[in-house]
């Protein structure tokens, strides 16, 4: 928070290296001060204090309230204040193009159905490759979601309606929800802490509201650079690994009690990649949640491990 008050405040600059691909995204920087408001979270979701002029809003939370946690806390802002069209759930690890949202609400108006609409994610580090193409799909006998053209190449063409046909949730990092929407299916569901939020949200909407996709708005994601996400099996952090697998069961269970042998197999089929790693407590933590022990590992307030990495 007091980095952020920094920068608004032009005591603080923050520019990519002068060679940096991505340097003309925010150069020249916006002129400062940044006005800005500070509420803490009681404040924020009655609404805060008067009409707003700040041009920035502010809120501490008081706790690391997981990914639909944070989030809840600004969205019960804006639906206390209720003058809003839309909202754009955007994570703290990307950079995006100028026209980013413009494309989003340009495509929310063009289906007047739509819910929520997602970006084209590229990989921050590596803009030539696509993470999502707005969202994915949720497999339910295997209880993972795989997102539209991950590893693409950036420059192949995008098909928006190919794309919003296959989808079944909107990948998180870039989420733009109508008001009727947030009105209608209420908050994300804060049980998860992190992973699985978007694909619950996106279930409960099935029927009522579709999915979008906007393909010029594009995303700029450092991918996990907050919790240690990672494809890798030995790459994972404590806290990615612990809540993937919880989480995977929980959702499972909830939404796809049928599928829970063949996602109880695959968990199985984890417990031995952790095994052959040498990782034996991640196994054990794996073992736990599939027989129903949950027992949190140790983490500190962001998440991850204190002391020993397993």
């Amino acid at each position: 928070m007091e980095r952020i008050k920094a920068w608004a405040e032009g005591r603080l600059n923050v520019l990519p290296a002068a060679g940096s691909l991505h340097r003309l995204r925010s150069f020249p920087p916006v002129t400062k001060p940044v006005s800005y408001v500070e509420y803490d979270r009681q404040a924020a979701e009655a609404g805060g204090t008067g009409r707003e002029i700040s041009e920035l809003i502010l809120i501490r939370t008081g706790a690391n309230l997981g990914f639909a946690g944070g989030n809840n806390v600004g969205l019960r802002y804006v639906l206390a204040r209720d003058d809003f069209d839309y909202v754009w759930l955007l994570n703290n690890d990307t950079v995006v193009n100028s026209d980013a949202l413009s494309y989003m609400v340009e495509r929310m108006h063009g289906k007047p159905d739509a819910g929520i609409c997602g970006s084209t994610l590229l990989y921050y580090d590596h803009p030539e490759k696509v993470q999502a193409l707005g969202g994915g799909y949720y497999c339910k006998w295997i209880g993972l979601p795989w997102h539209q053209g991950r590893l693409q190449r950036a420059e192949l063409k995008r098909n928006r309606d190919r794309a919003e046909r296959w989808m079944n949730y909107i990948v998180g990092a870039s989420m733009l929800v109508s008001r009727k929407f947030l009105r209608d299916i209420g908050l994300m569901c804060e049980d998860y802490f992190l992973y699985f939020e978007e694909t619950d949200w996106a279930l409960r909407a099935e029927g009522k509201f579709s999915l979008v996709y906007a393909p010029e708005s594009v995303v700029y994601h450092k991918v996990g650079a907050s919790i240690g996400t990672s494809s890798l099996p030995n790459k994972k952090s404590l806290a990615c690994d612990y809540y993937s697998a919880r989480n995977r069961l929980l959702f499972t269970r909830r939404f796809f009690p049928e599928a829970i042998v063949t996602v109880w197999l695959c968990l199985f089929g984890a417990v031995l990649t952790r095994l052959l790693f040498g990782r034996i407590a991640r196994a054990k933590m794996f073992a736990g949640l599939m027989i129903g022990v949950d027992i949190p590992p140790f983490l500190d307030g962001v998440g991850q491990p204190l002391g020993k990495s397993e």
